[in-house]
């Protein structure tokens, strides 16, 4: 078995919906539970209830979320609901986040672990302003696979042309934020077509359904073709009789494959040297790969600890100075001149916001400048000058070791979530024309 067949052998998507209260994510949210046979016994019992308490002849299966959307109602910071399911083929977890404007910062929180995001847009409508706020903070977060769920195209008398026209005008949008994989599905999430099974009404397509797309769409990378990157979490010296000399480090390898040999980095310190043996679970191992928990013992003695970063390949350059693109979670505004706490990896050190460049709207994606501050679900960029040298990939290039929390240094309270680097190309993408063909 090879290493990328080794590493992704348990088969787990994460994945993240969104759409607007009208466009029924919630029921397909249902609908996909429910025909995957991921719906316990006594909670259909309880939804077929509340059903005929309302008068309806069939089972309403938005009410699986209910409960959630009432949380959300109740004002919930972080109002993110996660549904897990499984089929034979594969294992999922759902991000089920709200699509309105003032939770942008909800849909950022779900989307931000997730492999695909699920667009919903009622066909009825096509592809509105929340549409392209949804693929614009799916590019953000450089969600690499979208799909574009066309819904209610019972309504439309599941008319090709409409679904040709709504999956090719929001293509060419993805398109020019970068967004590279975008699948199109024509679904009715009430009456079931193309969600779990082939709908017997749109002879004209001849894709996959939903379901089939999430079993099938490639889960992960090939940790040989990344950086291996390994922040440290603990230091362990047993200095007893059996281990006198002992010392490794301990961590959850983000990226990369590590092996026993390889030359690597220590930052911010910037010392080099080699891997002299990995311990996975008590057992001595030759190699490790993402994102395994190992602890990696190096060939020389190096003063390293919680918070450094051991990187093979390209190592980043350690900076004061971090540029990047961030989405602001808290009530409280973020204001040039604030001093917060940065979290990176393993990491936590104090920090300055210098500069805020500039605000993006994320309807237009216009870059708005001579903001003084970010209000909450606002996302701009900013100039942070940090206390200790970081050592952070563009978020472009490693998702993992690119983003970082800025904490309240007084009580906490986590502010905002930062990508290191530019977001996309907002020029580009502002000046896109929409094209009806």
């Amino acid at each position: 078995m090879s290493t990328t067949q080794e590493a992704t052998a348990t088969s787990l998507l994460r994945f993240a919906t969104a759409g607007s209260v009208d466009d029924g994510k919630s029921t397909l949210v249902g609908r996909l539970l429910h025909d995957s046979k991921s719906v316990l016994a006594d909670q259909l019992e309880a939804v077929e209830h509340a059903s005929r308490n309302r008068g309806q002849d069939t089972p309403d299966l938005a009410l699986l979320t209910d409960g959630l959307r009432a949380e959300r109602e109740q004002g919930i910071t972080i109002d993110v609901a996660y549904r897990y399911f499984a089929t034979a083929r594969r294992r999922f977890i759902l991000a089920d986040t709200p699509g309105h404007v003032q939770y942008t910062r909800n849909m950022v929180t779900g989307a931000s672990t997730a492999e695909l995001a699920v667009v919903l847009v009622d066909a009825r409508n096509g592809v509105v302003e929340q549409t392209r706020r949804h693929a614009a903070v799916a590019a953000l977060l450089r969600v690499p696979h979208v799909v574009l769920a066309v819904n209610k195209m019972d309504l439309v008398e599941y008319d090709e042309p409409v679904f040709a026209a709504i999956a090719a005008e929001f293509t060419a949008y993805a398109a020019s934020l970068g967004v590279a994989d975008v699948v199109a599905i024509p679904i009715s999430a009430l009456a079931g077509d193309n969600v779990v099974e082939p709908s017997a009404h749109m002879d004209w397509y001849g894709g996959p359904t939903l379901l089939e797309h999430l079993e099938n769409v490639p889960v992960g990378t090939d940790p040989s073709e990344e950086p291996a990157r390994f922040p440290v979490q603990y230091v362990i010296r047993p200095q007893t009789a059996e281990h006198p000399d002992y010392r490794g480090y301990a961590g959850q390898l983000a990226s990369g494959v590590l092996r026993v040999g390889d030359t690597v980095t220590v930052l911010p310190a910037g010392r080099t040297t080699t891997v002299s043996g990995i311990d996975a679970l008590g057992t001595e191992t030759d190699i490790a790969w993402a994102p395994q928990s190992v602890t990696v013992r190096l060939a020389d003695d190096i003063d390293i600890s919680r918070g450094d970063l051991i990187a093979g390949g390209a190592a980043p350059v350690p900076t004061k100075d971090v540029e990047a693109t961030v989405c602001h979670l808290n009530e409280r505004p973020l204001t040039v001149g604030a001093k917060v706490l940065l979290k990176h990896t393993t990491r936590t050190v104090r920090a300055l916001v210098k500069e805020i460049s500039y605000r993006i709207d994320i309807d237009t994606l216009e870059q708005r400048s001579g903001a003084s501050g970010l209000e909450v679900n606002e996302i701009g960029h900013v100039v942070l000058r940090t206390a200790e040298p970081l050592a952070l990939d563009p978020y472009s290039a490693n998702r993992h070791t690119g983003s970082f929390l800025l904490i309240d240094p007084a009580d906490g309270t986590t502010l905002t979530a930062g990508m290191a680097g530019e977001a996309f190309d907002t020029t580009s993408a502002a000046e896109q024309p929409d094209e009806e063909d």
